[in-house]
């Protein structure tokens, strides 16, 4: 082989390295260009998700709020109808009845409110103490229950669908202390 020939035979392969590596490059290019595209698009379908979720979330308990702030009515109400039963001026009165059930009206219409918008009161006399729905405000000695079960409701905590709007402020049992027990330490 004579030495131009040696030559034109070295350009040519470099051509075709230099051909294979644009080849390669291109290829590289196009596959980080589609991996690109799909997390974009991966990253769009999340947040489109992620919005469609907080849409229902502000719908279903967009009001969470001004329910949890409407509880104090029903409160106000329970505590205005026991007032009036135990004030001695008003016991000997004719109208009273008449008060207590304008009041349970209002008191009725307020709770059908509340159902119709998914509030509902949890109920806990004689359940086992809960902290996710009660709150122990007191320990009350009592031998007839199970340590641990809620005996009294001091305020009714409420739900609104699957959240809690407001625990219920309870009162729970616990073993009652023997007085032989003292005397024996003695």
């Amino acid at each position: 082989m004579t030495k131009p020939e040696k030559n034109r035979q070295e350009k040519s392969s470099q051509e075709n390295k230099e051909e294979k590596q644009k080849k390669e490059t291109n290829e590289e290019k196009l596959k980080n260009t589609q991996e690109k595209l799909l997390r974009v698009m991966a990253e769009m379908e999340n947040q489109r998700r992620r919005f469609e979720k907080e849409k229902q979330e502000a719908f279903e308990f967009g009001g969470f709020n001004f329910a949890a702030e409407s509880l104090s009515l029903i409160d106000n109400i329970d505590r205005a109808v026991t007032s009036f039963k135990n004030d001695e001026n008003l016991k000997n009165s004719k109208d009273l009845n008449k008060i207590i059930d304008g009041i349970e009206i209002v008191k009725k219409d307020l709770v059908s409110i509340f159902k119709k918008n998914g509030i509902e009161p949890i109920e806990c006399i004689n359940k086992k103490f809960d902290p996710n729905f009660h709150q122990a405000m007191m320990e009350v000695e009592n031998n007839t229950k199970e340590p641990g079960t809620v005996v009294q409701e001091i305020q009714r905590g409420y739900m609104m669908k699957d959240r809690l709007l407001r625990p219920s402020l309870v009162g729970v049992a616990k073993k009652r202390e023997e007085k032989q027990e003292k005397k024996e330490e003695k």
